[in-house]
């Protein structure tokens, strides 16, 4: 018999879906996942403390992709988790979900990649040590 081990989230962030959050078809609309990742991505930034951007280098988006399990409605709550994929010299690849606060339930899943470069070349450059620090 195997056991799945889970992996641990590097970040938790609980969000409230508002009501403007909703589409014509009353549920989430698909870019408002894109929007709650974003946002979760952003807290874990602002935890790190300074040093993930700076004058020398930034994230940008290189992909990103989103598998979108079940449909989301209002009133609601998720929480965005967070896990660690992949550590590259200038990359960065962040696996997320996002699932029910309540329930549990998977509403969405996948990944994003993160390169960090100079914003006077746009021009890869080296992973901040704080970002490697956390992510490994």
């Amino acid at each position: 018999m195997s056991t799945t081990v889970e992996p641990t989230p590097i970040a938790r962030v609980p969000i409230r879906i508002r009501w403007r959050d909703l589409d014509a078809f009353n549920h989430v609309n698909n870019s408002t996942f894109l929007t709650y990742l974003e946002e979760a991505r952003l807290q874990w930034f602002a935890a790190l403390g300074e040093g993930w951007i700076s004058a020398a280098g930034a994230p940008v988006i290189a992909a990103s992709q989103v598998n979108f399990r079940r449909q989301l409605t209002w009133p609601g709550e998720i929480v965005v988790e967070l896990f660690i994929e992949r550590v590259g010299t200038t990359s960065l690849t962040l696996a997320h979900r996002i699932v029910g606060a309540d329930d549990g339930h998977v509403y969405s899943d996948g990944s994003v990649v993160l390169v960090w470069i100079a914003s006077d070349s746009g021009r890869p450059v080296a992973l901040p040590d704080v970002v490697r620090n956390a992510s490994t």
